[in-house]
């Protein structure tokens, strides 16, 4: 317990000491390496939280003469750890300011999650990624890039409050999830009694991974979104191959007929510096639909009046006259060795629907505030 007691009591000083050393040396990197330094209990469970800050900053600009300009892409707190040999804990964290005095003190939290895990099973409570088959939507949201994305990833209420229980096979090839949250429809939680039923399959093997999954998503009293979700990824050297397709509608006749999005995401690597990216995508959706993800229910006239008032790069709606292909390309650089706690990018993203573009230059990274105070620790144990 020493050392976790350490650690807890150099987190509160840290950031005065970090101040200092500042205002000492502004020229200190914030990035080096670590001694070992020894954080395991008696009985062998490390205690030991594993706490980051990730941030994006970034130049965007809508060509033509639409908007352009600095600002900040994302601010995220993650926090990891354990409480026992069977509990542990997840949080991340957005630092964004809150939309109006009646919203939740958990608006911006992603998932915040206890876990128990026993064997091959993990049982976990509290707010989480709904469980959909894609991995366009599986992606850290600090790794993906609007405009490059689907109309229904960037629609979707991807974080909902629930319970989940998994297992895996002895080797974690194969695992089988059952996910009960609140529906994505339900705007105000714990007062709106509407759910999402979720089952998984995930495989990971060298060349391929998968994420399946058939989701009822319950958008009225005892009415549902059938949707069926298969998320592909394959590796080929340093080349991998990304394929979704999530196939949505009220009835499973008619899955894949009235809403349907479809991924292709290719990507290089090169070494660890260098990866290059692009996707292509399509998505094409119905003229009669009795839910709606935006939570807008508008007829078509007035989606189509609100595309033409629109000056960003994606539609403000997609309508069903028109199938919607999007498309982009991107490079990001890691100029770190050994480490991606820094990324630089540059992205390029356009549809047939504006037939505007959108290029992103920007840098990522990430403060391993575990790591920082491990120095601090070891630092002061030496002297």
């Amino acid at each position: 317990m020493k050392k976790l007691f350490t650690f807890l009591g150099a987190m509160m000083l840290m950031a005065g000491s970090a101040t200092w050393a500042q205002e000492v040396d502004s020229s200190a990197p914030l990035q080096g390496s670590v001694s070992e330094c020894d954080t395991t209990m008696e009985d062998g469970e490390d205690w030991i939280p594993s706490i980051s800050l990730d941030a994006r900053f970034g130049y965007n600009r809508v060509v033509s003469g639409g908007p352009a300009g600095f600002g900040g892409d994302g601010l995220y707190l993650n926090v990891d750890g354990k409480i026992s040999k069977h509990f542990s804990y997840s949080l991340c964290q957005k630092f964004f300011s809150a939309h109006g005095d009646d919203d939740s003190v958990f608006d911006n939290t992603d998932w915040l999650t206890i876990s128990y895990n026993i064997g091959g099973f993990t049982f976990s409570a509290g707010k989480d990624v709904l469980m959909l088959g894609s991995y366009e939507y599986d992606a850290y949201d600090i790794d993906s890039y609007f405009d490059m994305n689907s109309m229904f990833y960037n629609s979707f209420s991807s974080y909902q409050w629930g319970v989940k229980a998994l297992w895996a096979n002895p080797s974690e090839t194969t695992s089988f999830a059952f996910q009960v949250t609140t529906s994505p429809f339900s705007y105000v939680p714990r007062e709106e009694d509407l759910f999402s039923f979720n089952i998984g399959w995930y495989g990971a093997w060298d060349c391929y991974e998968s994420i399946w999954t058939v989701n009822f998503m319950e958008y009225a009293p005892g009415e549902y979104v059938k949707v069926l979700a298969v998320g592909n990824m394959f590796y080929v050297g340093n080349l991998s191959l990304g394929l979704d397709c999530i196939m949505r509608g009220k009835d499973f006749s008619s899955v894949g007929k009235d809403e349907i999005t479809v991924n292709f995401m290719p990507a290089y690597e090169f070494g660890d510096k260098v990866r290059l990216f692009g996707k292509v995508g399509w998505e094409r959706t119905s003229s009669e639909l009795p839910y709606d993800f935006w939570g807008e229910y508008l007829s078509t006239e007035d989606m189509v009046a609100a595309n033409e008032e629109n000056p960003y790069t994606m539609p403000a709606f997609l309508t069903p006259d028109k199938d919607y292909w999007f498309y982009g390309a991107g490079v990001e650089y890691f100029p770190i060795k050994n480490s991606r706690d820094v990324r630089l990018h540059a992205m390029w993203a356009s549809n047939n629907y504006t037939s505007r573009h959108t290029i992103n230059v920007g840098v990522t990274w990430k403060f391993d505030v575990t790591k920082s105070i491990k120095r601090l620790i070891d630092k002061s144990a030496k002297k």
